[in-house]
């Protein structure tokens, strides 16, 4: 398939490897992916919603039988665009790493679906949950369904004859983010660890971990990228990131050491580089979370207080 093209749906990526892709993206347009070899499958994620799940698994059992019956499921980490359709998955194995399951485990889809219902009564924390989300997911009645394997570091899986190698390279963008690696068809299924032309977001870190994890893609002889949300790319996509990560980890040392406020820094680094990649309020997520990496800080900011922030933050871009 050519790379960057960023239609909606199936994308035939290679013998049995598919990426289910959703523009334009954004908050909750993640994608996901299908490995199927020899009459066995795995699939990585679940989209955000039952509704949008079923249109990518039908999807998948149109283009392939095997399909029809899921081997096992992998949800690459904690946000719920990658897992509050595990329920429609009929499968006895739904994999993550340790650190991923734990945090699915008290974060049910409930708890978003009331957020979007009471949205006016949070302020302005509400009015961003609104403005992503709502009118666009059906997050009610979706029940919570945990993964069942977990792993630590690193695990092997076979599908058919196709090689799986699984790699926790969190925490990064969460607590526990796994690299799907299938190192003989040269693709990796990278989660949220690449937001391809879009500004990445870290709720955990350290940052640096985030860094290690796209060399750690460099290295490999990798020529599709499936990235969590946007276009299916390359390894330009992975050293984008990358320098994303390092330039904007160098703009924040430079300013907290200067005694800057944080939320002066954030207004002050120039993201021109980075032009036309969406989802640029999310700088003020990255910066707090640096400037509290450098306090020696070991807590995620408040997810409600970031969300207000970047309502502010993307105002003042738009006036």
């Amino acid at each position: 398939m050519a790379k960057g093209v960023f239609d909606k749906g199936l994308h035939q990526l290679g013998a049995g490897c598919y990426a289910w892709i959703q523009p334009d993206g954004s908050w909750g347009y993640s994608n996901g992916g299908l490995i199927v070899d020899a009459g066995e499958s795995l699939l990585v994620d679940t989209l955000y919603d039952l509704a949008k799940t079923r249109e990518m698994l039908e999807g998948y059992r149109q283009a392939e039988p095997a399909a029809r019956t899921i081997g096992a499921l992998i949800n690459t980490h904690a946000n719920g665009d990658h897992y509050f359709g595990n329920q429609l998955v009929d499968t006895s194995r739904i994999i993550a790493s340790r650190a991923c399951a734990e945090e699915i485990r008290v974060r049910p889809p409930s708890h978003r679906a009331e957020q979007l219902r009471n949205w006016r009564a949070l302020g302005d924390a509400g009015i961003f949950y609104n403005e992503n989300l709502g009118g666009k997911f059906d997050l009610e009645g979706i029940d919570l369904v945990v993964p069942n394997e977990v792993f630590d570091d690193r695990m092997s899986l076979t599908v058919g004859a196709k090689q799986v190698e699984l790699y926790n390279v969190g925490p990064a963008h969460t607590g526990g983010d796994t690299l799907v690696h299938l190192p003989q068809d040269r693709l990796v299924y990278t989660g949220d660890i690449i937001f391809a032309d879009a500004h990445p977001i870290v709720w955990d870190g350290p940052v640096s971990n985030w860094i290690k994890a796209c060399d750690l893609m460099i290295g490999w002889d990798v020529e599709v990228v499936v990235p969590g949300h946007g276009p299916v790319s390359d390894l330009k996509a992975v050293r984008a990131t990358r320098d994303y990560w390092l330039y904007l980890s160098a703009a924040a040392r430079a300013r907290f050491d200067a005694g800057m406020p944080v939320d002066q820094a954030v207004r002050d680094i120039a993201l021109d580089q980075f032009e036309g990649w969406i989802d640029e309020e999310r700088i003020v997520v990255n910066v707090h979370v640096l400037y509290g990496e450098f306090q020696g800080a070991t807590k995620a900011p408040d997810f409600a207080d970031m969300s207000a922030k970047m309502l502010h933050y993307r105002n003042e871009r738009r006036a």
